[in-house]
């Protein structure tokens, strides 16, 4: 490591809270790699939901109490660094891992299950529960630093791990094979413009719920048809109309996706950007034999054919925009409009 800074730049979150808590460093402590470790320089980290419902304490269920506010249900340590879409180069390993592991190029899984070589009881998520990837270098387990052959630059790499994985996990949990039709809300965000190309891959029939000034854009990402956000979904597709909803908008229309599912149809959700809090009626549930998954720790296949995907060209990157790392607080009020199409992603290696 003789080459590698005592010091870095990078974006610290400070508390739960407005913009203001993120904080541009230039004096952070570069990390050092535990025995099961590889220290990773940063090339390019995304943003997500994750990055802003952490900053805010939208995780918590407690009134005023940030005691439940991180992602996992407990309380975030600050200061913090945010980022879990890292793509990055390993310049350094702990003493148990392969040294021929170092200047690899790899993607980090931002679902993790090691940290400091200790298996956890519970997942974490790279950059709320630990440190990520929004500074010039980051720790993770070796076990979640996965290699990828790819000729896509850092930044459309960078674009991949989270939404991508997370759609990929929805579609594998839902069982979701050739000719199953297929809802996806939030169809223009990064998960959902995912789910709409991983699905395409698997065969299916796509329907996409987004907003009118993206449907073009949704229908060349691989969707056979849109529908506008506040369209009446029983009207437009008719009762049992389709085999699984991929969800990530839940809120005040929550309930007519249930009522278009066919029987034994199944619905994920990986989040609830509409609103957390929804009203079933169980007999639709149980009257219709539907199958409710929620969608968090990724299944253990699915990271590595996600690396598969994107070697092969099965999938392809959707970069709405890019900033530098002092911008990471523009970067999420930007986000926080979901007037983009894809993902945002910050540049590390980017002058700024």
């Amino acid at each position: 490591m003789n080459d590698i800074p005592k010091v870095m730049k990078g974006i610290q979150l400070t508390e739960h809270g407005g913009l203001d808590k993120l904080v541009f460093r230039k004096d952070i402590p570069v990390p050092t790699p535990g025995p099961r470790d590889v220290l990773i320089k940063v090339s390019a980290a995304g943003v997500n939901n994750t990055d802003l419902n952490t900053r805010l304490g939208w995780y918590s269920k407690s009134n005023g109490d940030s005691s439940d506010a991180g992602w996992s249900g407990n309380a975030i340590q600050f200061p913090r660094i945010q980022g879990a879409d890292v793509c990055g180069e390993i310049v350094a390993v702990g003493e148990q891992i392969d040294a021929s592991l170092l200047h690899e190029r790899v993607l980090v899984e931002p679902c993790i299950l090691e940290v400091g070589g200790k298996v956890l009881d519970q997942p974490w998520y790279f950059g709320s529960e630990c440190d990520g990837g929004f500074s010039e270098y980051t720790v993770v387990a070796a076990r979640h630093a996965h290699k990828v052959n790819s000729k896509l630059s850092g930044v459309e790499l960078a674009s991949f791990p989270c939404s991508y994985s997370t759609a990929e996990n929805l579609l594998t949990r839902a069982n979701v094979s050739t000719n199953d039709v297929v809802l996806v809300t939030g169809a223009s965000g990064g998960v959902g413009s995912a789910a709409i190309q991983l699905a395409k891959a698997r065969g299916a029939q796509i329907i996409g719920i987004t907003s009118p000034s993206k449907m073009d854009k949704i229908l060349s990402l691989g969707a056979d048809r849109t529908l506008a956000r506040n369209a009446s979904l029983v009207q437009e597709l008719g009762k049992s109309s389709v085999d699984v909803v991929i969800d990530l908008v839940a809120g005040k229309q929550w309930a007519g996706l249930l009522d278009v599912l066919k029987p034994f149809g199944r619905y994920a959700v990986a989040g609830a950007i509409a609103g957390p809090l929804v009203e079933l009626d169980v007999r639709t549930l149980y009257l219709k034999d539907l199958s409710l998954f929620g969608c968090t720790v990724l299944d253990e296949s699915v990271f590595p054919n996600l690396i598969k995907r994107i070697e092969t060209g099965k999938v392809s990157p959707v970069v709405a925009n890019t900033f530098s790392l002092p911008q990471v607080p523009e970067a999420q009020k930007q986000f926080e409009t979901k007037k983009h199409i894809g993902k945002l992603v910050i540049d590390i290696s980017s002058e700024g």
